[in-house]
């Protein structure tokens, strides 16, 4: 991994002519990298669930950055046909980055669309399958990336395979934790089978550190918890650092010259605050069999397979 000491924005290379889809860019840590993104030159899809956000997200950047090639495409993650839509309407034949940012944490128990538990899911599953979708895409453009935002959380719990729903027992942050884990086995498994492919693609993985967005709060504000709300609140003002920051590790995998597969960039002190710099990883998560199974689950589950991976 290239040097990151004291690295920024401006350290971001020009991204002229590269076209890239961030996940959930309507807030937080995705509207800011697609800002930057498109700051240099980026074209930036903004790919969101809410119309109304997305659009509103839109016409920020614009305002921010003037000229700014930036477009909302409606995307909800808690829906594989909304995934499927999103990919089907892609007309690019090339995609230079996909950032797979969007997510919840922490939320009650639900389920999507699909039946499956909502931050598995929303955080993996429809990550997983809007990545194969567009897989095409991505090895016909040398030099492409994807970027999987995970969590340094992930180190609270594995995926359990033999639940991967939570139908069993259901904690809120151990299924946050293992939905995490699904995403830095995604990226260690993607980046195996792009390399025995031999594809020009890098799949990497980042995570913001404690960051102030309204992650922290939304699952207390669906129920109603207001005491909790409030000390979310005052952990993000106290202790979080800013978006801005939280994003960099992020930007700096998507943007950053020699940036290597499966690497795993996140905060330099103490995996929470600072500049990007190399992050450290559950021992399971650089397990290929645990790896390969995810995988196969994936594909049942979702019925998106990686056909353009195949020799």
């Amino acid at each position: 991994m290239p040097s990151t000491t004291g690295w920024t924005r401006h350290d971001i290379p020009d991204q002229s002519g590269r076209t890239a889809v961030v996940t959930g860019a309507n807030s937080g840590i995705g509207l800011i990298t697609a800002g930057e993104l498109a700051r240099r030159g980026a074209r930036v899809l903004l790919a969101c669930r809410s119309g109304a956000r997305g659009r509103q997200a839109v016409e920020r950047i614009r305002r921010q950055v003037p000229g700014a090639d930036v477009e909302f495409r409606p995307l909800d993650l808690a829906d594989l046909s909304s995934v499927r839509a999103f990919a089907e309407s892609y007309t690019p034949g090339t995609l230079d980055l996909l950032v797979n940012n969007a997510g919840v944490m922490a939320l009650p128990y639900g389920r999507t669309a699909d039946g499956f538990e909502t931050q598995f899911g929303i955080n993996h599953l429809g990550h997983f399958a809007l990545t194969g979708l567009l897989a095409g895409k991505l090895l016909h453009t040398p030099g492409a990336r994807v970027v999987t935002v995970s969590s340094g959380m992930h180190a609270l719990a594995n995926v359990d395979m033999g639940d991967l729903n939570s139908e069993r027992r259901y904690h809120r942050w151990v299924a946050y934790a293992r939905s995490k884990t699904a995403n830095l086995l995604f990226t260690h498994e993607l980046a195996r089978r792009l390399r025995e492919a031999g594809a020009d693609v890098v799949a990497a993985a980042a995570h913001p550190g404690y960051a102030a967005t309204n992650l922290q709060t939304a699952g207390a504000r669906m129920e109603g918890r207001r005491t909790a709300e409030r000390l979310a609140e005052l952990g993000n003002r106290v202790f979080a650092q800013s978006a801005e920051a939280g994003a960099l590790p992020t930007l700096y995998a998507a943007t950053a010259p020699g940036v290597r597969p499966d690497s795993f960039t996140g905060p330099r002190l103490m995996g929470m605050r600072g500049a990007p710099a190399r992050s450290r990883r559950a021992g399971w998560t650089l397990n290929d069999a645990a790896g390969e199974r995810l995988w196969v689950a994936s594909e049942q589950l979702t019925g998106v397979t990686y056909d353009d991976l195949k020799r």
